[in-house]
């Protein structure tokens, strides 16, 4: 036993920890399952030949005498292990990646996967990323994402790391990084995009905890609003609006039909209230839930909301003139502000306000509890009062000495007012005086016909010329239109994560995927042709004569990047394409044409496995000639001369252009120059 505890191989240095003697390379014997030297001298028993050599460890003699692991795993492990050592086809140092390679259990993981498997491996988005985007030094994906212009990416950690060091080169291709860049790297925030896109898209597949927005058609709202756990307020200040009662558009001008009224039938009624804003909403009465004035700026506005909220408004029931938004501060999420601190401007909703006011459309009108000062506001909650006609809008300077919008609006609507006792709605009534219109500015009063106006025949409100157009898509009644609907809504939304990702690896000038990608110094991707015609006709120097005709050393001319000023004048003469962004752009294209998205692509994927291949030689042919054909035209112009006295050789020209498709690619530092003389 005491044999057998002593049985112990060599050191690090060779020297054996049983004899503490250096054996020679011919009385050292390595185990064929760890590869761990002995000294032959000091095992105790040999039981197989020397090529088969296993070492006490491996066969259960070691210390202690405790026999191999019954583990099925690394019983598996050991064979396979021996199967490497016994493949003659292998050098040693293939074995010793072999063995490395399954220790760290790549092999079992690539062996281990069926055929299916690797296709999933091929769709996965992160797996695209992770292959051709990795840190120069670490060799993971990188965090925080640094690209050098010779189109390397690293770690920003990693990079100021290797800086500290004292490095100027690339660590990967030895270019030399520039000064500038080396002390204030730049983040390439479309690969921090690109991996968080990625990662997510990997959550997603694999189920894991993820934040969901769902979104509810309006047929499947509740007929109350409600809120959710996203909301951050408590009450009815984050509420999602219920159910839409009526089938009109959200930018419907004039009173509320019964025909437009499915649930009962007789439209919205004058005198109708409301607990809130949002009740009144599902009734298309007014659609925002927080602004006082709904519509556009060149459509008009639809209907107000009369809160209180500004102490020059004045209401008189069947004539008020209401003030305009803006002019407060609400910086910091603040919804609301009493004190002014600049002029109201006619635009948003005041210009919409104006608009009305010109073509004389119908506003409808709700008055709020808020109104303390206004004897015609409701005991409670949102009333809705009827349609109003702006007839005037100025500007004057408000109770707070800053320039406030005014609107002098009049009831015109068929249905009595809800203070009075008539039994018919409006006539026409002569316009009110306003004292405060001698100090008013911009000032404007309707001079044409009105859209909405009375009828003297009819007795009625009506619109005198037609509506205008509606902006917006009215809900469908009828439940086929419903559910188709639904279809064109959900496959305009399934699009494919891939091109999402695509789409972020856009050109900053043409804002289209990156033909021959290019990464500035500051960080910002091109097209390498956009970003060579952008510069086209510049040279990077000018030279300087005096008058008397003596040459000054030549200026540097200072080119800036389109996105930044940084100048870039220095990377513009040998720019280097982003093999690593090119290769993932690929690769996602290719993903596209052969996957396809959704289920209709999948019925056809079959037909289209033969095409994307076809498609991914022909991106890989398009970029090379986009790349030789686009010569820099700044460093053409530089070496002009040198140009033109190689073209005198004419053999050699001839002879390039015929041998130009089997011209050789030289690969070093992942940068491609092609050998064919010019």
């Amino acid at each position: 036993m005491a044999q057998v505890s002593s049985q112990v191989p060599l050191d690090a240095d060779g020297v054996c920890m049983l004899c503490k003697e250096k054996p020679s390379e011919e009385a050292t014997l390595c185990c064929a399952t760890c590869a761990t030297p002995w000294h032959v001298a000091c095992v105790s028993e040999i039981k197989n030949s020397p090529l088969g050599f296993e070492c006490p460890d491996c066969s259960g003699d070691g210390l202690g005498g405790v026999p191999a692991p019954a583990d099925l795993e690394k019983k598996d492990l050991f064979a396979r292990i021996r199967e490497i050592e016994a493949d003659g086809s292998l050098s040693e140092a293939g074995k010793a990646k072999k063995r490395q390679q399954l220790l760290s259990g790549k092999i079992g993981s690539e062996e281990g996967e069926t055929s299916g498997v690797k296709d999933n491996n091929s769709s996965d988005i992160l797996g695209v990323i992770g292959d051709s985007f990795k840190c120069s030094y670490c060799m993971e994906l990188p965090q925080r994402p640094v690209t050098t212009p010779c189109g390397h990416n690293f770690c920003l950690k990693c990079f100021e790391k290797w800086i500290k060091q004292g490095k100027r080169t690339c660590v990967k291709c030895r270019s030399n990084i520039p000064n500038r860049m080396a002390i204030q790297p730049h983040i390439n925030s479309t690969l921090v995009a690109a991996i968080r896109m990625a990662k997510l898209s990997r959550t997603i597949t694999s189920g894991g905890s993820q934040t969901v927005y769902t979104y509810l058609h309006d047929q499947d709202r509740p007929d109350r609003a409600f809120t959710t756990e996203r909301a951050q307020r408590a009450g009815m200040a984050n509420a999602a609006s219920g159910r839409v009662f009526v089938t009109l558009p959200k930018d419907h001008f004039g009173p509320i039909p019964a025909e437009h009224d499915p649930e009962r039938n007789q439209g919205v009624l004058v005198g109708e209230t409301w607990a809130n804003r949002m009740e009144a909403r599902q009734w298309g009465v007014h659609y925002p839930p927080i602004a006082g004035i709904s519509g556009r700026k060149h459509y008009g506005s639809q209907s107000i909301v009369i809160s209180g909220g500004y102490e020059d408004d004045e209401d008189h029931g069947e004539w008020f003139i209401y003030t305009g938004s803006g002019g407060r501060d609400l910086d910091g999420n603040r919804r609301t502000n009493k004190l002014q601190s600049s002029d109201q401007e006619f635009k948003d909703g005041n210009q919409a306000l104006r608009v009305s006011c010109i073509n004389g459309y119908p506003v409808r009108v709700i008055r709020s509890e808020k109104d303390n000062r206004s004897p015609y506001a409701p005991e409670e909650g949102y009333r809705y009062d009827g349609v109003y006609r702006v007839e005037k809008c100025w500007r004057k300077a408000g109770m707070q000495r800053f320039l406030v919008c005014r609107y002098l609006l009049v009831r015109c609507d068929n249905e009595p007012a809800p203070w009075t006792s008539d039994e018919h709605g409006d006539r026409p009534r002569k316009m009110p005086v306003i004292a405060e219109l001698e100090e008013a500015l911009d000032f404007y009063a309707r001079e044409e016909s009105p859209s909405w106006d009375y009828d003297e025949v009819e007795c009625c409100w009506k619109w005198k010329k037609p509506p205008p157009l509606s902006e917006e898509k009215v809900v469908p009644v009828d439940p086929e239109e419903r559910a188709n609907m639904r279809k064109v809504i959900r496959k305009a939304q399934t699009i494919s994560m891939r091109e999402k990702l695509l789409k972020g690896f856009c050109c900053l000038i043409c804002k289209k995927v990156m033909n021959l990608p290019l990464t500035t110094p500051c960080a910002h991707n091109f097209c390498k042709p956009c970003l060579e015609n952008a510069f086209a006709g510049q040279s990077f120097s000018k030279e300087r004569v005096c008058n008397n005709g003596r040459r000054l050393r030549s200026q540097k001319n200072v080119l800036k990047c389109p996105s930044c000023p940084t100048d870039i004048s220095e990377f513009l003469k040998s720019p280097q394409v982003n093999r690593e962004i090119m290769e993932v752009i690929e690769k996602l294209q290719f993903g596209i044409d052969m996957y396809g998205n959704g289920n209709d692509a999948r019925d056809s994927a079959s037909d289209e496995n033969s095409s994307g291949k076809g498609k991914e030689v022909a991106v890989d042919l398009s970029n090379e000639e986009a790349e030789s054909q686009h010569e820099n035209p700044v460093k053409r112009k530089a070496s002009s001369s040198s140009i033109s006295a190689e073209d005198e050789n004419g053999d050699i020209s001839k002879k390039s252009k015929v041998d130009d498709a089997d011209a050789s690619v030289d690969n070093s530092g992942d940068s491609m120059v092609r050998k064919a003389a010019i």
